[in-house]
């Protein structure tokens, strides 16, 4: 087999692994049956005119050489991007154990861009959301995540920076095609900093910036069994048994009163790290 077609089958098993396991493995069935349909011979209607037959018999002859063959590749291709599917969820599990283990988010600057995207698609998975990774990124940036939650859809920028700040132009990048995609919000994570004006331009917008010692703080408090204050204090999020984590950050929270909407003059937590982080909780 030459390196193109290699190349070919090892990109389809990539794309298809960005699937969850479970969806790689009804595309498998599904794709045998419809294959193995289209190998069937093709039934000749009775009086038709023989000549006219010539071209669907040769059309059908050529659809079912590729699908006897292709009936049985499709399906194992499947498989294999579904055990690809499974490997990488655990590698996800093993990076968020190790980065939520280590004493400062330094432990991200080690890290290659591809683990880095990893690992801030497990940590959003531990927060409820469905993670389909685009493989659109890389080194040079790009939407790197789609998550969804219900009928929400958010866009995740992953930005492994090292000792660097991530400036402006990649908040307003990010926020424009959240605009064109129809998005409900965005995020933008680095395991470096930000700049002062990408903080000021996602102040106000639905743009959420997470860096590296916020993402540190949200994969310990995920690896964190019990949502109990007395762990929240224990993931280094403060001694008081009586203040909760943020359950976006991992941070502290500050007792706050609402001062217009629907919900004016009622007491929530707010993240001390407001507005460069939005979480809140009942109060």
């Amino acid at each position: 087999m030459g390196r193109r077609r290699k190349n070919e089958l090892r990109d389809t098993v990539e794309v298809l692994a960005m699937l969850p396991w479970w969806a790689s493995l009804i595309v498998a069935v599904l794709s045998y049956a419809i294959l193995h349909a289209l190998t069937k011979p093709l039934v000749m209607q009775p009086g038709a005119d023989p000549v006219k037959q010539v071209g669907p018999v040769m059309l059908h002859a050529v659809i079912a050489a590729f699908a006897t063959f292709g009936q049985y590749l499709v399906p194992a291709l499947c498989v294999i991007a579904a055990a690809l599917s499974v490997f990488k969820r655990r590698q996800g599990r093993e990076l968020v154990g190790r980065v939520a283990s280590a004493p400062s988010a330094a432990a991200l600057d080690a890290m290659s861009w591809q683990d880095f995207e990893r690992l801030v698609g497990e940590a959003f998975r531990q927060r409820g959301y469905s993670v389909v990774e685009t493989g659109r990124g890389g080194a040079d940036g790009g939407v790197d995540l789609v998550l969804r939650k219900g009928h929400e859809k958010f866009l995740v920028q992953c930005k492994q920076w090292k000792a660097l700040k991530v400036g402006v132009e990649v908040v307003r990048e990010l926020f424009g095609v959240m605009a064109a995609s129809g998005a409900t919000g965005g995020f933008v994570v680095t395991s470096g900093t930000f700049s002062g004006d990408a903080t000021e331009f996602a102040r106000g917008r639905n743009v959420e910036l997470i860096d590296g010692v916020a993402l540190h703080r949200m994969l310990r408090a995920a690896a964190v069994p019990s949502p109990a204050p007395r762990a929240a204090a224990s993931a280094g999020q403060g001694t008081d048994p009586g203040i909760p984590a943020c359950p976006v950050c991992g941070s502290r929270m500050v007792r706050r009163t609402a001062r217009k909407g629907a919900n004016a003059g009622k007491a929530f937590w707010g993240c001390e790290r407001y507005p460069g982080c939005r979480g809140t909780r009942p109060g």
